[in-house]
């Protein structure tokens, strides 16, 4: 591939930014529209949970396939058929009937998003070849990402009080269109040099682990005990086989040799933990502000306000603390806040009092804020360079595990603990346990952050990446002739 003027490697790093923005979004923006859906199509807390699951749980399944797929058979062409699905799914949620047609459509938007970012990075790491270059664009895209996830429950108030819910969709149309007539016209085709095989296998035990586990834990209070053991062995056997399958292969989709690095171990924990956190705090924090507090969803899109100004003011502070003094602060104050936040609420009670209910709000704001843009740079750090785009898309993929996990469990507890009585009457009380998991999930963030940025931390990732470099060239040049 050429090299394309500055003009015009920053329009593609501004198509890149559009297609993470509506994925990212779609993240959030859907939480604040879940009480008017409740009533309009007669939910249970488990379907709303699904609506949000269903999304977030086919991203985790196929970031990694789609990424590796693009780099196999073109990066632009990829990214088209990413924006081109994910608009039609858009529009198919705009317009279902009932909640299990919005659950499948929710699916079709989810393969278009995972053709998406993966790819949005591949092209952008090609595109700026100058390393300070990339390092600035993709703290843009990154920002971006932290952004929208923070921006979605008052971009989406605003919209289910003003038009209706499904006009949350709406705005993935104009958007999609736009960024894929964009593509075709100035983002140029390129594949990897050496793509990496298909792993169909491990693909399919990834989609087992993940969807019986998330089924296990979304319909236990609704289940019996062997239904949901049943599940719980079948995401069991699924990871067994794949720690026993990925190893043996020479181009597995997740290299578990990664995993001896401390930095990338710590990355993948703090993005399951820091988005679990995330979607479980919107979750709960959504049906209170509607369910309990009354009020509607642009009102309680405003509550939220003060927690996406706190992103918004301190995802590019992280991003330049992360470039100047690496990743350990930023990490440290993201665990702190959050542990603080989830604390208030857990055991000072804050949604009660208007006052603490704001500063939760600012805390967890300020600590989602800073945890973004560290991770991608935990997880990478020391990694040879061929290796550092697998890596990332890992990382991606935990973030959506945890977004997965985080509703899936704590809308579980809530919703074990709102058969005792009447919603309104018992929704504190019910909520006290899942802002207790929101406290331990900040409180793994600011262990982790400790633990995995220190100097054993980095030798561990020194080490990592030679094996993987001895090993790469053994594989390359398995007779040693001219070594």
């Amino acid at each position: 591939m050429h090299e394309l003027s500055h003009r015009r490697r920053l329009v593609v790093l501004a198509i890149c930014c559009l297609s993470v923005l509506i994925v990212s979004l779609d993240n959030t923006v859907l939480n604040v529209a879940l009480p008017t859906m409740q009533r309009e199509l007669h939910a249970s807390v488990s379907g709303l949970q699904w609506t949000i699951d269903a999304y977030t749980l086919v991203l985790a399944s196929l970031l990694m396939f789609a990424g590796s797929t693009a780099d196999r058979v073109g990066r632009r062409r990829i990214f088209q058929a990413g924006l081109f699905v994910f608009t039609v799914g858009s529009a198919l949620c705009s317009v279902a009937p009932n909640l299990d047609s919005l659950i499948v459509f929710r699916t079709v938007q989810a393969v278009g998003g995972s053709m998406l970012n993966p790819v949005a990075m591949s092209i952008i790491t090609n595109t700026f070849t100058d390393a300070r270059e990339r390092a600035r664009a993709i703290g843009m895209w990154g920002g971006v990402v932290g952004i929208s996830m923070a921006a979605g429950p008052v971009i989406g108030g605003l919209l289910v009080d003003s038009v209706g819910w499904r006009s949350i969709f709406w705005i993935n149309l104009p958007v999609g269109i736009a960024a894929l007539l964009l593509t075709m016209v100035y983002v140029p085709e390129s594949r990897a040099a050496k793509a990496r095989h298909p792993d169909p296998v491990g693909q399919l035990l990834v989609i087992a682990l993940l969807a019986s586990l998330t089924y296990a834990i979304i319909e236990s209070p609704n289940s019996s005990a062997a239904h949901t053991l049943a599940f719980g062995a079948l995401a069991l056997a699924a990871l067994l086989a794949l720690l026993w399958y990925e190893p043996r292969r020479g181009e597995p989709l997740i290299d578990l040799r990664f995993f001896r690095s401390a930095p990338f171990s710590g990355a993948t924990g703090v993005a399951v933990s820091s988005f679990a956190a995330l979607s479980g705090f919107l979750f709960l924090s959504t049906l209170y502000l509607q369910n309990v507090r009354g009020l509607d969803a642009l009102h309680a899109g405003l509550w939220m306000l003060p927690m996406a100004v706190m992103c918004f003011v301190c995802a590019p502070l992280s991003g330049r603390l992360v470039g100047s003094r690496g990743p350990r602060l930023p990490l440290l104050t993201a665990g702190t806040a959050m542990t603080a936040s989830g604390l208030l609420f857990a055991a000072f009670h804050a949604e009660t009092s208007n006052v603490t209910l704001v500063i939760g709000y600012v805390l967890f704001g300020l600590g989602f804020g800073f945890v973004n843009a560290p991770i991608t740079n935990t997880a990478v750090s020391g990694m040879p360079r061929a290796q550092a785009g697998v890596a990332a898309a890992i990382a991606s993929t935990s973030r959506q595990i945890g977004g997965t996990l985080g509703v899936a469990v704590v809308g579980s507890v809530l919703a074990a603990g709102v058969h005792t009585g009447p919603y309104r009457d018992v929704f504190v009380s019910a909520a006290r346990p899942g802002w207790w998991i929101l406290t331990a999930c900040g409180l793994l963030v600011l262990l982790l952050g400790a633990l995995t940025t220190g100097r054993w931390a980095l030798a561990t990732a020194e080490r990592t990446a030679d094996r993987l470099q001895t090993e790469e060239i053994r594989q390359q040049n398995p007779t040693g002739v001219g070594a």
